[in-house]
């Protein structure tokens, strides 16, 4: 499950990296046929930057909570949890040797 979302993940940031470079050469068209200042390709540029930055971020909020959540749901014990019941365990073995060796 774990390596699924992580070439999901992967996979997504493989599209961004080629879409960028397909804006950067559109952009760059545009430029040659002199429909776009040199000037305005950059700020296009860093415009869909910007917006993919934050879309990214989005996306891997998103992910993140939806993976939490999955966590929570299954059948899983976490490690701080586990501790917790070893220590209660620990706890309650001493009480009880204690209480047993005074009985006697």
């Amino acid at each position: 499950m774990i390596d699924f979302v992580k070439k999901t993940i992967l996979a997504g940031v493989g599209a961004t990296v080629v879409t960028a470079d397909r804006v950067e050469a559109i952009l760059q068209d545009l430029v040659k046929q002199g429909k776009i200042t040199a000037d305005e390709s950059k700020e296009a540029a860093q415009k869909i930057v910007d917006e993919g930055r934050k879309e990214f971020e989005n996306a891997e909020k998103e992910l993140n909570k939806k993976f939490d959540d999955m966590l929570h749901k299954s059948p899983v014990v976490f490690r701080k949890d586990f501790e917790n019941l070893e220590k209660r365990v620990a706890a309650l073995e001493a009480q009880l040797a204690e209480a047993t060796a005074t009985k006697k």
